[in-house]
């Protein structure tokens, strides 16, 4: 089955050494552990060839950071290589040459699907641990514990455990025979349309949250909700689970506040030879599943939806 970037499949999460110090302590200091720097949600990339690069910290370089208070999390092993995620937010790199702080989705397209789930995973848990650093419970600060997957309040009388959160967004090609609905949001990049997309509130399914979060955008009623596949969105801490849905007509009516337009755009329009030329408008990126949940509408990736 084809994985969505940034999902990790390939990494061997080895949650079992998460609770031994002892193993992690090993594990810090081994001759194939690779540790991956990330700033402020940004990762670091050489960008100086054809071909961006992931840049990793090894040996003195990243011991020399945890020494400063760099805080590493164990990710896990990808086949004989270890990786950590540390945060270096504040500190500078010994060698400033070595690359530069970017946001994960100006490269993710182009980065090996390993690579890209390696960085994406990283920045998902600094981001945590950032937000995190006081106990929602009580206030008290907290600490890190299980190699980074948990923080303890460090209040006696509460003790609260916390652990890394995920928010479940539901995103959904809405179509009506030969067409589908797409918006375009207020903050996109200019001309760029995309699915509709939003989060799961609390004591709904996803398939409701498909019907309700499309009537609420466009006042668009669907049926024929059917789940495709998902994709780990760390900007900053979401995971998308993706739907094909069927609109019951084609009238539409946009809620300004949500987005700033829509349209339906059938197949032979979303043609690459008949795309407009002048940038007034674009698909998504690569590298998201919204451009996998059209791409499959249009018929480019055939096949019946995934089992899970």
């Amino acid at each position: 089955m084809r994985r969505n970037p940034y999902s990790s499949a390939e990494i061997d999460r080895a949650s079992h050494k998460r609770h031994s110090d002892d193993d992690i302590e090993d594990l810090l200091v081994g001759s194939k552990t690779r540790f991956v720097p990330v700033d402020t949600e940004r990762n670091l990339v050489d960008r100086k060839g054809d071909n961006p690069q992931p840049v990793f910290l090894q040996g003195m370089m990243a011991r020399a950071m945890m020494s400063g208070g760099a805080q590493p999390i164990f990710l896990g092993h990808v086949e004989e290589e270890t990786f950590f995620a540390l945060d270096i937010t504040g500190f500078e790199l010994p060698a400033p040459d070595m690359g530069e702080f970017i946001d994960l989705r100006q490269v993710g397209s182009l980065l090996f699907a390993r690579e890209g789930s390696i960085l994406a995973y990283a920045r998902a848990m600094t981001y945590w641990h950032r937000r995190h650093r006081f106990c929602g419970v009580c206030g008290a600060a907290t600490k890190v514990s299980k190699a980074g997957h948990e923080r303890l309040c460090t209040s006696e009388a509460c003790k609260a455990q916390h652990f890394p959160r995920t928010d479940p967004a539901v995103i959904m090609l809405v179509h009506h025979g030969d067409q589908c609905l797409l918006g375009r949001g207020k903050q996109f990049p200019r001309g760029m349309h995309s699915t509709l997309a939003g989060f799961v509130e609390p004591g709904e399914s996803f398939e409701d949250a498909v019907a309700r979060e499309v009537y609420e955008e466009v006042k668009v009623k669907v049926h024929d909700v059917r789940y495709r596949h998902s994709q780990p969105w760390p900007f900053p801490a979401s995971v998308m689970i993706g739907f094909h849905a069927e609109a019951e007509g084609l009238d539409f009516e946009v809620d300004t506040s949500e987005l700033e337009s829509a349209r339906w755009m059938s197949r032979e329009e979303l043609r690459p030879e008949n795309l407009p030329k002048d940038g007034s408008f674009s698909m998504p990126r690569k590298d998201s599943i919204a451009r996998r949940l059209i791409e499959e509408w249009l018929g480019h990736e055939a096949g019946p939806p995934p089992v899970v």
